[in-house]
């Protein structure tokens, strides 16, 4: 099946979002992830503010001015998928998500690409048993991409496995790694986009939270 188009995916929540009170309700929406979501700038500062999610919740805040948006991230610096699959179900559906978002790329470098996609796999199957639908990540850069080391190359092929597997579950990609190369084929400079050897910039954050809130049509 292939990944939805970005003005249906998300329909009935952007409806959700657009009721005014007494009708509305809180709508919550879970980041799970590594570092990035976690808000890890140059390591061990946190610059939450400046971090996608924060991002995220001040556009939709903008574009649903009557919405009630519950931003939970539950990512934790240095995990990878398998740890992320791992605590599921007691750190991520146990808050009755209306969306989650799903950021591992990165680290999953350490994990071979099997046991990546296998921990994929299970979040994916059990936020969707549970109608909840989901944003899967590809990764943001790091400086790998200057020598175009094996780091490198690893990277550019989780971002590929997870392009597959939103195109085979037919859930929502926002492609950080694509919005990265555009970004950099046209200014030339990865380092704005960076605010450590593997962390972000508050640039590379707003690329990213623009790739999430395509996926949301204001009503």
């Amino acid at each position: 099946m292939p990944i939805p188009q970005k003005h249906q995916y998300l329909s009935n929540l952007c409806d959700t979002l657009a009721l005014r009170w007494p009708d509305n309700r809180t709508v919550n929406l879970i980041c799970h992830g590594h570092s990035v979501p976690s808000g890890y700038a140059c390591t061990p500062f946190v610059d939450s503010f400046h971090a996608y999610p924060h991002r995220m919740q001040q556009t939709l805040s903008q574009r649903f001015p009557y919405a009630v948006i519950n931003v939970i991230i539950t990512a934790i610096g240095g995990e990878d998928s398998m740890q992320g699959a791992s605590r599921f179900e007691e750190d991520v559906l146990c808050h009755k998500p209306d969306l989650i978002t799903l950021d591992y790329g990165l680290n999953d470098r350490r994990l071979t690409l099997g046991q990546a996609e296998r921990a994929w796999r299970e979040m994916i199957e059990r936020a969707l048993s549970r109608g909840i639908p989901m944003i899967l990540l590809t990764p943001s850069w790091d400086q790998s991409w200057f020598t175009r080391s094996g780091e490198w190359r690893l990277l550019e092929q989780h971002a590929e496995q997870i392009r597959r597997l939103a195109d085979t579950y037919s859930i929502a990609l926002a492609d950080s790694f694509r919005a990265y190369e555009q970004e950099v084929s046209r200014n030339g400079n990865l380092l704005n986009l960076l605010s450590h050897w593997n962390h972000p910039s508050p640039l590379g954050h707003e690329l990213i939270a623009g790739e999430l809130t395509a996926w949301f049509p204001a009503r």
